[in-house]
């Protein structure tokens, strides 16, 4: 009975069967048979997922649902939401991961057991007896935009603890998803099973949440660095916290005003953690949870733009020690709130909008900060590093002055030359060596020897002006110009080197002839029948190895992107490997070779391994991208264009005769790649001349 309560989507379906929706939708109208909707709208229904099942495995579509999908499936159509059934399968996997023991007895017998024994022995592993309100109908409730540190802003003058034990009415519906997730945690671990449904959740409702990236949360955590006692105000899902260096006796605190994010950190830090977890329920600024904590460090991604929260409520509250800010100032709330709860010498690492550095409405504030020696860095990120994606974040370090005198110097840096092209992300190694290196020299030193256009210690008097501006851009030299000239004539030579090779790579005139009419198959066909195999990028992966995304299939390219660390296993390209963007409506088609061999595959692309003694992978290449093929393949939204990579037709060619038409293919592409080349050499050789010549180094004559 359970099992029909979980409902999938037309997508679902798709993802079950390793099919596009299209062809989902072809089923529902050729086969009579095919499940009703039980649920949804008329344009977007849902389906029980046995029912799914239980047909597909019927017409030979599915020989057995992957337990992953099923368990995530489960989640995904839990009668009361996702967020709930998230929840519930984490407190499950906690009481597995402390107790396995208990959970083998209590998940013994029948569902309606499992649900009257659970909570007792949930009771015992979270400490707590307090039951979560029985929801009376609907599902639950998930904030339609949430950030890491989105408060509830109520005017409650207490807070909750973040984990309460559900009841047995609660946990009733979830019962074949906990069944479910314990199979799955005595495959791969209860930790993992968990960040494996939080990442898949988190992946498919992408603005619903406004997520700290993994890699600048550990950026952030190395700043703070070693501590004993750590605090996230506004801990969103956990990911600072869960980026910090794990020590003895370690205790970390945690707050968020999203009831559902502040459960999810509690349990993704008990499942992954011997520390002592404090994590509760509350609007931080109103109700602070752990007003009598000084921490070692604080890690805070704060909401930013804030009008409400709280500035006519707290007019006279004792944490404004560097002045009261002003209502369009919150961030500058979050960073006094930060300071209040550090110990003396303690630090913290705050993620700021650049307006922070700047806003005439902050300078008082600021310009305190300065004078008393709190802060001590700000450090401008690339443009792309976290969400939103399309401005230069700010991280500031600050530091609680002790009774040492207050420092003369302030640290800024700019990290914006390692931005990543398009959408790919910055080059995080890079932005961690500079960043780190900076910060550990002017720890040590008290200043650093400028390093031109990347960062310098400013003396605090320079910055005490009217406008107290800290935008490092705006206080670093540019980098050394001396050679530029020299690098302007290098790129030059390489655009007419380049040029000359896109000469000597142009295809050469073709004479007309009528269209040939070949015998055609499709690449689903060819999967089938094993000519290749066909896999669909991951959400995540333990090998932390570059991802190549679909903007870099686009752009022609190296591998640029990240993906969240997951316990799925990452798909790895290997020379010959054809890989296709099935978002945007280009016909591109690109084939991996040994400088791009061993990249992760990356969201929204698809990977084609063909068997190297039946199908050529350039011949492979050139016929998946015929605009002709594309069109047929593909479908259309309001607003997007997805094409349904199995119906990709190619002709049934012998062997020596798709290597004729393979080595035409690869000499386009090197003339493609050339034409590319010099474009981008092209716009450097432009860009270079403009800087030159505005800033004095290229004479005009």
């Amino acid at each position: 009975m359970q099992d029909n309560a979980t409902e999938v989507t037309a997508a679902g379906i798709a993802r079950l069967a390793g099919v596009g929706r299209a062809a989902v939708s072809n089923w529902r109208r050729r086969h009579a048979d095919f499940p009703k909707p039980v649920g949804g709208t008329e344009t977007s229904p849902s389906f029980a997922l046995a029912e799914v099942e239980a047909w597909l495995r019927e017409q030979g579509k599915l020989a057995e649902v992957p337990l992953r999908e099923r368990v995530w499936q489960q989640l995904a159509g839990h009668p009361d939401g996702p967020v709930t059934a998230l929840v519930h399968a984490g407190c499950a996997l906690l009481l597995i991961h402390e107790r396995p023991t208990v959970w083998l007895d209590v998940s013994a017998g029948s569902d309606e057991r499992l649900a009257a024994m659970l909570p007792g022995a949930l009771g015992q592993v979270l400490g707590v007896n307090t039951t979560l309100p029985v929801n009376t109908g609907g599902p639950a409730h998930t904030p339609s935009a949430v950030h890491p540190g989105s408060a509830a802003h109520t005017t409650a003058a207490a807070h909750t603890p973040a984990l309460r034990t559900p009841s047995g009415p609660q946990l009733l519906p979830s019962a074949p998803l906990l069944r479910g997730a314990a199979e799955l945690a005595a495959e791969t671990g209860a930790r993992q099973t968990f960040e494996f449904l939080l990442g898949r959740h988190l992946d498919a409702n992408p603005r619903q949440y406004t997520l700290t990236p993994a890699e600048l949360a550990r950026l952030m955590a190395d700043l703070a660095g070693p501590a004993r006692t750590v605090l996230d105000p506004a801990c969103g899902t956990g990911a600072l916290l869960r980026a910090v260096e794990t020590r003895p006796g370690q205790e970390l605190y945690a707050q968020d005003g999203a009831p559902d994010l502040a459960a999810l950190t509690a349990l993704r830090l008990r499942l992954q953690s011997r520390a002592g977890v404090h994590a509760a329920v509350g609007d931080t600024l109103r109700a602070d949870a752990h007003p009598e904590l000084r921490a070692d460090a604080v890690l805070c991604h704060p909401p930013f733009n804030e009008r409400n929260w709280g500035h006519d409520e707290l007019a006279y509250d004792a944490r404004w020690e560097y002045g009261f800010p002003a209502r369009t100032e919150s961030e500058l709330a979050w960073v006094q709130h930060a300071l209040a709860r550090l110990a003396d010498g303690g630090t913290a690492v705050l993620l700021m909008p650049p307006a922070a550095a700047s806003r005439r409405s902050g300078r008082r504030i600021r310009a305190d900060l300065l004078r008393r020696g709190a802060l001590r860095a700000v450090v401008a990120l690339p443009v792309g590093a976290a969400p939103p994606y399309n401005i230069p974040l700010h991280v500031w370090v600050l530091r609680r002055p002790d009774r040492t005198a207050a420092a003369p110097e302030v640290l800024l840096a700019d990290t914006g030359r390692f931005a990543g092209a398009a959408r790919g992300g910055p080059d995080w190694q890079a932005v961690r060596e500079a960043v780190l290196d900076a910060w550990r020299a002017f720890e040590r030193a008290g200043r650093l020897t400028e390093l031109p256009g990347l960062a310098r210690s400013v003396p605090v008097i320079e910055l005490l002006d009217d406008d107290v501006d800290l935008a490092p851009a705006r206080h670093l030299p540019p980098a050394a110009a001396a050679d530029g000239a020299e690098q302007l004539t290098a790129v030059r030579e390489r655009l007419g080197e380049t040029l000359r090779l896109t000469a000597d790579l142009t295809p050469p005139p073709v004479d007309p002839a009528p269209p040939a009419r070949w015998p055609l198959t499709t690449v689903g066909e060819l999967a089938r029948g094993g000519t290749l195999v066909l896999r669909t990028g991951g959400n995540g992966g333990r090998a932390r190895v570059p991802v190549l995304t679909d903007h870099d299939v686009l752009a022609g390219t190296a591998p640029s992107g990240t993906l969240p660390e997951s316990d799925e296993e990452a798909v790895l390209t290997e020379p010959g490997d054809v890989v296709v963007p099935v978002l945007g409506g280009g016909s591109v088609a690109r084939v991996i070779d040994e400088a791009t061999r061993g990249a992760a595959l990356g969201r929204n692309l698809v990977l084609l391994r063909p068997d190297p003694a039946a199908l050529d992978p350039w011949f492979l290449a050139g016929f998946l991208r015929g605009t002709a093929n594309h069109r047929q393949a593909s479908s259309y939204a309001s607003t997007a264009t997805r094409l349904d990579v199995r119906r990709l037709q190619l002709p049934r060619l012998p062997f020596d005769e798709q290597r004729r038409y393979g080595a035409r293919f690869r000499a386009l592409d090197e003339f493609e790649r050339a034409v590319r080349h010099a474009s981008r050499l092209g716009d450097q050789l432009v860009r270079g001349m403009y800087d030159g010549l505005t800033d004095g180094t290229v004479a005009p004559d």
